[in-house]
């Protein structure tokens, strides 16, 4: 249960919590673009089964590679890069913070 909280908290409390303190004239859209990084998750399509309660994400995904994830903070360097980039470290850190309860 605090796994889940923990995760998905990093998921869409973590994005909020920076749109809300950094882009606040315009958080909802930073809100929205930083939040879109789940989708990076549609890799998990891709694996045998789907979903495993029991498998860390990171470095097994596609998506959640050391590789993709250089490219990921690489986009915190370009301001038109920006918020996706931040949206795909917190997911990346939320991922992260899930393997850490396993």
């Amino acid at each position: 249960m605090l796994q889940s909280i923990a995760h998905y908290g990093c998921h869409f409390l973590l994005p909020l919590a920076v749109a809300l303190i950094w882009f606040n004239p315009k958080w909802k859209i930073a809100y929205l673009i930083m939040a879109a990084g789940i989708l990076i998750d549609l890799d998990h399509l891709l694996a045998t089964p789907i979903f495993d309660p029991n498998r860390c994400s990171i470095n097994f995904h596609p998506l959640h590679t050391y590789y993709a994830m250089v490219v990921y903070i690489l986009f915190l360097c370009f301001k038109k890069t920006r918020l996706i980039g931040l949206g795909l470290v917190i997911h990346i850190i939320a991922d992260v913070v899930d393997c850490s309860f396993m």
